[in-house]
């Protein structure tokens, strides 16, 4: 394909996100599959300019007039991302073979004009109806914070499963497949890989065999945080209430515990690679789940329950699959026995949107309500799980107060039998490393803890943990 080709595919793809919800990666690869012609280094070079326009959108929409098309955003990248002449960008516009049309008297004016003066959220970078809540949660931060936020692609991080193998023999295994593993600096159980092209790890063996999972390491640091602490025996009982896809139930599933009977295993460590911020120990251990513990993942969708499954299957873990009624209704026999309800509630997903960007711009000015009162519908099902003495996990993968810290509030009014548990009491927890406890330590507010792509470079993540009292 030509270089204007590419940018005229990039359009069509960029106009397809906007009219649908599919993530920006799906409508990706079924363009990919549909126009069989373009090569790999095509592909590559669409995608790099589509999530190029999505990141920018805002100040991209503005510079080119409010046009939201995919044409006007692609030539206004052509501007102002990649600071080509209006020269250059008239020669990819010839209107020849497969390229864009020539550009019109307006485009020509809109590229020449500039952006002048930006409102605070367009150089933020940030959707105008989440900005006033950015500076409330952030202060003088808001800004940076909302930058990292919607920063260039971020790394793939995958988490070990410590009931297969170590996190230094996997290390060796991707070393040897070519790749670069990184320990992660807060989790034990966790490896990064920041090279580009990003690696496809689905079709790596450690995946399909079940000792690896694409799982950002925040996500991984408020699973552990959810269950540190607590004494799991055959016959306790956690439920994960909202399983999703369920990645964060199968870190519940294999997560290490003081007095697991943790096997060391010998594995060569590749040249250069160390576990920072942990000892060699915790890279080699191998710690099986705690035999009789009973994991229930719950969903009021059939078809993610269905999709966990197997992933079950490969990560060679048990789980009991409950479909929830709309009231809560389906998990009745377990009120009252739960020793951890983790509740991973519906949300925006603002914390992921340096992952898909996309999903910044389809944000409705009501949705962010109606995910408040809906979480709270859910806290109000889930805590009837939770035993005396047993534990709540409310996580979300969202940066706004209303889903967050609003929530919580809202709901320790309806619940003052839940008593708020320090996050400090949580940073014993082995998955964990020695810089993750001196950093998340000084980090939490209380019971209380965020995590963004600014402070510690994950996801963004909120967590809140409670104790019932007897």
């Amino acid at each position: 394909m030509t270089p204007a080709a590419r940018l005229a595919a990039a359009a069509s793809v960029l106009d397809s996100i906007a009219q649908g919800r599919a993530p920006a990666e799906v409508v990706l690869k079924a363009w990919g599959a549909a126009n069989r012609y373009a090569g790999s280094k095509d592909r590559r070079a669409i995608a790099d300019r589509v999530y190029k326009v999505l990141r920018a959108r805002g100040r991209l929409v503005w510079a080119m007039g409010g046009r939201e098309d995919g044409r006007a955003l692609v030539i206004g990248s052509l501007a102002l991302i990649d600071g080509l002449p209006l020269e250059e960008i008239e020669a990819l516009h010839a209107g020849e073979g497969y390229g864009p049309r020539p550009l019109s008297k307006q485009e020509r004016s809109r590229i020449t004009a500039g952006e002048g003066d930006l409102p605070g959220w367009v150089s933020a970078g940030l959707p105008e109806l989440v900005v006033e809540d950015f500076k409330a949660t952030f202060g003088d931060r808001w800004s940076e914070e909302a930058r990292e936020l919607m920063a260039p692609r971020a790394p793939i991080d995958l988490r070990v499963n410590t009931a297969k193998s170590s996190v230094a023999s996997v290390a060796a295994e991707l070393t040897a497949a070519g790749l670069a593993p990184e320990p992660t600096p807060w989790s034990a159980a966790g490896l990064r890989l920041a090279s580009e092209p990003p690696p496809n790890v689905q079709a790596l063996e450690a995946f399909k065999a079940g000792r690896i999972e694409i799982q950002d390491e925040g996500s991984q640091i408020v699973t552990w945080l959810a269950g540190a602490g607590l004494t799991f025996t055959p016959g306790s009982i956690v439920v994960d209430y909202c399983a999703g896809g369920g990645g964060k139930t199968l870190a519940l599933a294999v997560q290490a515990l003081p007095d697991a009977d943790a096997s060391q295993v010998s594995a060569p460590k590749p040249t250069g690679w160390s576990p920072t911020g942990a000892d060699e120990a915790a890279a080699a251990r191998v710690a099986p789940p705690v035999s009789g513990m009973r994991l229930i993942a719950c969903d009021v969708v059939q078809k993610r329950l269905d999709n966990i499954r197997p992933r079950l299957q490969r990560a060679g873990v048990a789980a009991d699959l409950r479909l929830l009624g709309q009231n809560g209704g389906g998990v009745e026999e377990f009120n009252g026995k739960a020793d951890l309800v983790f509740v991973d509630a519906p949300c925006s997903g603002s914390g992921t949107w340096r992952r898909r960007p996309e999903d910044a711009w389809r944000l409705k000015p009501d949705e962010v309500e109606r995910l408040h009162v809906l979480q709270l519908r859910i806290l109000d099902q889930a805590v009837q799980l939770v035993k005396p003495g047993g534990r709540l996990a409310y996580v979300t993968c969202s940066m706004l107060t209303r889903e967050n810290e609003a929530t919580t509030e809202a709901f320790e009014a309806a619940h003052p039998d839940f008593q708020p548990l320090p996050v400090a009491d949580a940073l014993a927890s082995p998955d964990l490393t020695d810089a993750a406890r001196e950093r998340l330590g000084s980090a939490a507010a209380g019971h209380r803890l965020r995590l963004s792509p600014a402070s510690t470079h994950t996801d963004g993540f909120f967590l809140a943990l409670y104790e019932r009292q007897a």
